[in-house]
């Protein structure tokens, strides 16, 4: 007996957004002043350090939830299941519903409650409700979803993870270029089969980290609107990632049994690829051991950071084989991770 995945969907929005689209950008240090630098320069640093070349933006007329419900209707018939035998729908997500061009955020309902009614299923004991956990969230509803079939108050979940962060960054900020849009979901169940999730591993630090990602002003001295954006310390997080990410990490496998030789592939949040190589390696070296060649795959390139989603849809990705050079088969063990607001941090030991 096993809790594992066994159905996985993605939506990759179809807007490419290319780094040369920021060219003609007013990025603004964060206390106003100009930078300077040209764009071009800004541009070209900006990608030697996070690796990102382009990102993905949902079309004008969509929302966050409606993307989640086409990630959701895909892993569903991927898992090949009844939708009205699902017991929870568990949707991480971090600003909700935001309408191109507003200045607000809509959560009621909830984003979960608005993707069970586009699912139409029925079932009122079908219960949906929403994480905020910032990046960790769909990690964090997997494992959630786990402790609920564990304990035998459900059978069958639904976790999805949506976000489109292209309505809340602040174009005068540089780091608005990372930010992307996308959703992923699987199902998880208890099935017959060996493996599924074997051991995982959460914290939260926020003595001094609390807000190291917040809701801010614009860089633009000018613009006294009252909307708010997404804004990061990413020197501060970029020390915190390193430093106690590979503990999660080893804390995790080692509590699992698994030999680190075994593990195959860790599927890492996305957010900076210089920093999620040197969590990896730093990892690694916990076990006076060297980054094995090919063992993070990484999205960040072409899809930019979407979150929650990142790692559901870079899972769902390797498995329907749209990543080049990437395999995940049957009995693989890999590993989840992912680190971001709050701050928090998650990793799962999961065998294929």
């Amino acid at each position: 007996m096993a809790i594992k995945i066994t159905g996985t969907g993605s939506y990759i929005p179809s807007t490419v957004e290319k780094n040369e689209n920021f060219y003609n950008h007013e990025f603004l240090n964060a206390d106003g002043s100009s930078i300077n630098s040209t764009n071009e320069v800004i541009v070209e640093k900006f990608k030697a350090i996070t690796g990102i070349q382009e990102r993905r933006y949902i079309k004008e007329d969509l929302l966050n939830s409606d993307i989640g419900f086409f990630a959701a209707e895909k892993a569903i018939e991927n898992a090949n299941i009844d939708k009205e035998t699902i017991d929870y729908i568990i949707v991480a997500h971090n600003y909700g519903d935001v309408k191109h061009e507003s200045q607000q955020s809509d959560t009621v309902p909830s984003i979960a409650s608005r993707i069970k009614h586009l699912l139409k299923i029925r079932n009122p004991k079908c219960v949906g409700y929403d994480i905020l956990f910032g990046c960790p969230g769909w990690l964090e509803g997997v494992i959630q979803a786990k402790a609920f079939i564990a304990s035998g108050i459900a059978k069958r979940c639904l976790v999805i993870g949506t976000e489109t962060l292209s309505r809340v960054v602040d174009k005068h900020d540089r780091d608005s270029m990372i930010y992307s849009d996308g959703a992923g979901a699987v199902i998880v169940e208890r099935t017959e089969e060996v493996g599924g999730i074997i051991a995982h591993e959460t914290a939260t630090f926020t003595y001094d980290e609390a807000h190291f990602i917040y809701f801010g002003e614009t860089n633009h001295p000018e613009i006294t609107d009252q909307r708010r954006y997404i804004k990061m310390y990413g020197r501060k997080i970029y020390e915190f990632a390193i430093t106690n990410v590979p503990k999660a990490l080893k804390t995790c496998l080692d509590n699992s049994g698994i030999d680190i030789k075994d593990v195959k592939k860790i599927l890492i949040h996305q957010a900076n690829e210089k920093m999620d190589e040197a969590i990896v390696k730093r990892f690694y070296e916990l076990y006076d051991m060297p980054m094995p060649d090919g063992i993070m795959p990484m999205t960040i390139n072409m899809l930019g950071n979407s979150s929650v989603a990142t790692v559901p849809t870079l899972y769902d990705m390797i498995l329907n084989g749209k990543l080049e050079n990437q395999r995940i088969s049957k009995g693989d063990i890999i590993i989840f991770a992912s680190v971001g607001a709050g701050m928090n941090i998650n990793a799962v030991v999961y065998q294929q």
